[in-house]
């Protein structure tokens, strides 16, 4: 013969796994599908022919030693990393708590109790005590049934702003990497710019000592003399600029290191020249010709701004789910006994389960405005991703245009150096025979001076748009496969 509480227990938990059974059988609000945006197949200011496959390691491909350890000191101690990373714990953290509301919430309990009823109002038999001790230990259950599909919906956006933190510390990762390349390239570059103006300062202070004494003996005007120390002074101004600009390039570097202070090692070799050294030696890798479009998946941010996209799109969901009740299953088991001995002892069992609905009435309209806020929220999350697609396609059409156009405009400079230098011996000579003026001397050489900091300059920014392509480009791209036809 069944025991009554056992049939009762037994069909409310029959009850309890059918209604679990049914729990997110439906799920509110849109399904996310990628928005379709206009884009080009491939860039076509892309020209270059002899192109090979760039991984993440990408400023590995400058080779440089030097670099790549800086490259790894910042990626292990940068503190913009360390924060992506931990936006990107914090994340996680509400991925789980999200996907921990989905499941059944078990507690336990114990509670003990003295109570003293009234002599006046008490309903007891004669001879029961009037204070009476009640303990009770049980075992607790509570769980949120998704009808409507609420929590998994909650829990698709959680999913998706922790991608979208992952990408991001992605996207961090690639700026710091970025930063430390042409922070390095900065650094390069002023050393061959300070070493041609001091090379240019010693030159103009022979220059001053020799008209001083072609002056002291009436052989030349002291308008040439002037015309000298003058030049002398504008290229002692042109050094402790550019220290200037190197120490605080080395300050920069070391925030990007996670330093304070200190000087950065690059590579030296203690050329002197305009036109080699270090600055010289780096290599830049080919470009394929017409870069697909699909390489933008690369791109950390634009992977981040789909993911808020994602996020946006499952929160509708979440709103309209307001619209309609929420039903809760609670139940719980365990014993209860006048004496704390006793708690476990055979008949002091109790269990209890029970179903909840609540379902809204009127909330002034709260439910709608919900959802109308769900929905402007994704609009702006829609708008963000196209911005972000478009600001792309931009950064790749400039990265690519200022690649192929630094490396004509350095190598006109180099044309024009080699020119000035020419220049400047004959100027000279004609100046030493008698032929020309001191003016045309110092025209030569200012010349002459101010292209070689140019070149300097181009070949940086020739450097920095390759920096500007690996970024634009999410840190590298994969060479085109060679045609079989």
């Amino acid at each position: 013969m069944k025991r009554p509480g056992f049939t009762k227990a037994a069909s409310a938990a029959g009850l309890a796994v059918a209604m679990l059974a049914l729990s997110g059988c439906l799920t509110l609000g849109p399904d996310y599908e990628r928005p379709e945006l206009p884009l080009p197949d491939q860039y076509v200011k892309a020209s270059s022919a002899g192109a090979e496959t760039v991984q993440d390691d990408w400023w590995k491909l400058f080779e440089d030693r030097e670099l790549d350890a800086l490259v790894a000191e910042a990626l292990a101690a940068n503190q913009d990393l360390a924060e992506a990373a931990a936006r990107v714990d914090e994340a996680r953290a509400r991925a789980g708590v999200a996907q921990a509301d989905r499941l059944p919430q078990i507690s336990a309990g114990a509670s003990g109790a003295r109570d003293q009823f009234s002599e006046a109002t008490a309903q007891f038999p004669p001879g029961v005590p009037l204070e009476m001790d009640t303990y009770r230990g049980t075992v607790n259950l509570s769980f949120e049934l998704d009808f409507w599909g609420r929590l998994a919906r909650l829990s698709e956006a959680a999913r998706a702003e922790l991608l979208a933190s992952v990408e991001g510390r992605r996207h961090v990762r690639l700026a710091v990497i970025a930063e430390t390349v042409s922070a390095y390239f900065d650094l390069l570059a002023l050393d061959r710019q300070l070493a041609i103006a001091a090379a240019t300062l010693e030159s103009r202070q022979e220059a001053v000592r020799l008209q001083r004494l072609r002056f002291d003996a009436g052989t030349i005007s002291g308008l040439d003399l002037a015309q000298a120390e003058a030049e002398l002074a504008a290229t002692e101004a042109a050094v402790p600029f550019r220290q200037r600009a190197l120490r605080q390039t080395e300050d920069r570097m070391a925030v990007l290191l996670g330093r304070i202070g200190g000087e950065i090692a690059r590579a030296d070799d203690g050329d002197t020249s305009p036109e080699t050294g270090a600055l010289y030696a780096l290599r830049v890798p080919e470009i394929p010709v017409g870069l697909p479009s699909q390489l933008l998946a690369r791109r950390p941010d634009l992977a981040a701004a789909e993911q808020r996209l994602i996020a946006s799109n499952a929160r509708i969901g979440v709103a309209r789910a307001a619209f309609f009740p929420t039903i809760a299953l609670t139940g719980y088991s365990g014993s209860e006994s006048d004496e704390l001995s006793g708690l476990f002892k055979s008949g002091t069992s109790i269990w209890g389960i029970a179903a909840g609905l609540l379902q809204p009435i009127f909330q002034g309209g709260k439910a709608i405005r919900g959802v109308e806020i769900a929905e402007a929220r994704r609009r702006q999350s829609l708008a963000g991703y196209a911005k972000s697609v478009q600001v792309a396609f931009a950064d790749v059409e400039d990265a690519l245009i200022a690649r192929s156009t630094g490396t004509t405009e350095r190598q006109a400079l180099e044309r024009q150096v080699e020119a000035l230098t020419r220049a400047r011996r004959l100027a000279n000579l004609r100046y030493e025979a008698g032929d020309s003026s001191y003016l045309d001397l110092l025209d030569a050489e200012r010349g002459l001076f101010r292209a070689q900091l140019e070149w300097v300059a181009a070949r940086r920014a020739e450097l920095g748009a390759a920096v500007l392509l690996f970024k634009a480009l999410g840190g590298g791209w994969e060479a085109p496969a060679a045609s079989t036809s």
